[in-house]
């Protein structure tokens, strides 16, 4: 039986459209634009990476801006005390997703909104926080990941140690303000009773005290330093590598960020990589209709040390070869 040339040109019109599709865009309600809320703790300036990844994770399951989705970006520029006000803005903008980054910003938008579904990332402990349940059943709207950053604070000492053996007295710069602060300097702390060293803990939660905490630690006789991941401090990074160099302070991060711009040392999780793989999955498995409470946090299966050799250079240190094989990157 003959076909006719229009049926042939319909079908070839159908598949073109099929193969020009967005991956992913087959499940989406045709015409609807999902208005996505995104709450950081930290500012444009420092975080704007992390929200670049996430909108590139988007992007590779097909929710493209301007045409599935839209995102209402709220940063706190490191005021911790912004964020429930924020937290509130998106949830009256009626947004249909939050995502949050730190632990301070999971827990205004868990408090704004008991319906919205929440993703979170950058949380370090989200059920000793009280975020969700458990990892594996977090109940309620919330879901997200966590960098594990609770059970890393003892690493931050232990690898600073081994970088600079002869140091006994260290500094641990955290925010009172940071929920998960308080409980990681117990963990710190049975660390330094471990490895025989002297801790001196400093709590900031204003950036105006960062350079007056600094000569004050190193009055104190600190001979290295800790910065607990916050995004506060975040926000004040180039300020407080430039107060470590200044104070001749030999430090260890959270974030790897801080490494590859002067800072010496950095342990942790590829945050970017979460955010794009691990968050951007999570949200698109939400829009396409799964509850936030059958979708366990997720955890990073990967950690990296980071060492700028012209840090250690600058401080007069020799990095012990042990150390360097172990990192994932070396900045010459």
């Amino acid at each position: 039986m003959a076909v006719r040339p229009s049926i042939v040109r319909l079908t070839i019109v159908v598949a073109l459209l099929l193969l020009t599709a967005p991956p992913g865009a087959g499940a989406q309600p045709a015409g609807k634009v999902w208005r996505i809320g995104y709450l950081d703790q930290g500012s444009a300036a420092r975080n704007r990476p992390y929200l670049d990844a996430f909108r590139q994770g988007l992007r590779e399951l097909g929710w493209l801006e301007g045409q599935n989705i839209a995102i209402e970006v709220r940063f706190a520029e490191g005021k911790t005390d912004q964020l429930p006000a924020l937290a509130l803005e998106l949830v009256r903008l009626k947004v249909n997703l939050i995502v949050t980054w730190t632990t301070p910003a999971a827990l205004a938008a868990k408090q704004a909104t008991t319906t919205i579904p929440i993703v979170i990332g950058f949380a370090a402990d989200p059920v000793g926080s009280g975020i969700v349940a458990s990892l594996s059943h977090p109940g309620g709207n919330i879901t997200g990941w966590t960098h594990l950053g609770l059970e890393l604070r003892a690493k931050y000492l232990e690898l600073l140690k081994e970088a600079v053996p002869k140091v006994t007295r260290f500094g641990v710069l955290w925010n009172p303000t940071n929920q998960v602060h308080k409980p990681s300097l117990k963990i710190i702390e049975a660390a330094a009773q471990r490895l025989k060293v002297e801790l001196h803990l400093t709590g900031v939660q204003d950036p105006k005290e960062l350079e007056s905490t600094f000569s004050a630690l190193v009055g104190k006789g600190v001979q290295a330093l800790v910065v607990f991941p916050d995004g506060m401090f975040l926000a004040q990074t180039p300020l407080i590598i430039a107060l470590a160099s200044r104070s001749r302070l030999p430090t260890m991060y959270g974030v790897r960020e801080y490494a590859e711009i002067g800072g010496l040392m950095a342990y942790g999780t590829n945050l970017s990589e979460m955010h794009r793989q691990v968050g951007a999955s999570l949200v698109n498995k939400i829009l396409k209709g799964a509850k936030p409470a059958d979708l366990p946090v997720e955890q990073p299966t990967k950690f990296e040390l980071v060492i700028n050799l012209k840090t250690a250079k600058a401080l007069g240190l020799t990095m012990p070869p042990s150390l360097l094989l172990r990192a994932g990157q070396v900045i010459e």
